[in-house]
């Protein structure tokens, strides 16, 4: 069983817990709480740019922070319960400055990122519930894979604009083959979505320890992220 979500990983859910178990319902209740905790983080740093206070420090913090609480989480599950809601708080000031950034470049680009990003979610999870899209081991295996490399690509970005400033062709370019791209990217983002999906619900199956809701909650919220920001960079490509 695997997932192209780094944090939930290959034996995330394989020892059963004697006590209570995870379930499909209390993954769902740790979801809209973990939601709740980034939109009202994210809320606030739109709150703060609006009124012309400087957010970049609060948007590092947040980037940062909820760097190294993603990796506490996905090396720790157990701290889950504690870690997972600060890592939710710290990405929604991550999320809430760029998000102000972008809106005022691109006014209205906000609203259609995060409604699409809902849409796409709402209609995956319809098309999984409904098993018109089953997770096959080729399925995981071509999102694994795309994923992965993804990752490389924008990390051999990252090495390249940080010490040669350069980047890599096209992954920011606005024309045809860069929104062909990020289209590409954004397709990958939402079918994690899927795996995630199958993870947790195999999880619940499995009878796995009850803090894991938490833990696989986490995990969506990462995928969620993801698909957001990758979005909001299709649409402002599509803008310029």
């Amino acid at each position: 069983m695997r997932t192209g979500n780094p944090v939930l990983k290959k034996d995330t859910f394989q020892s059963r817990s004697s006590g209570a178990t995870m379930t499909l319902g209390g993954t769902v209740a740790k979801i809209s709480l973990l939601f709740l905790f980034l939109l009202g983080t994210a809320s606030y740093t739109w709150y703060q740019h609006s009124i012309g206070a400087n957010v970049t420090m609060m948007m590092i913090i947040g980037a940062v922070g909820g760097l190294i609480f993603a990796l506490i989480t996905a090396f720790i599950p157990k701290a889950a319960p504690i870690t997972a809601p600060i890592y939710a708080a710290l990405e929604g000031f991550f999320i809430g400055g760029i998000s102000a950034f972008f809106e005022t470049s691109y006014p209205g680009i906000v609203i259609q990122a995060a409604s699409l990003t809902l849409a796409v979610m709402g209609v995956l999870l319809a098309l999984y519930a409904t098993r018109i899209i089953k997770v096959t081991r080729n399925f995981r295996l071509m999102v694994v894979s795309a994923t992965l490399g993804i990752l490389v690509v924008y990390l051999i970005n990252f090495v390249l604009n940080m010490f040669f400033s350069m980047q890599v062709p096209y992954l920011h370019s606005s024309g045809p083959i860069g929104i062909g791209i990020s289209l590409f990217i954004v397709a990958i983002a939402a079918l994690n979505l899927v795996l995630d999906f199958d993870f947790i619900e195999e999880g619940a199956k499995r009878g796995a320890p009850k803090h894991m809701e938490w833990y696989g909650a986490f995990g969506l919220i990462v995928t969620l992220v993801w698909l957001y920001i990758e979005i909001l960079r299709l649409l402002q490509k599509i803008r310029r």
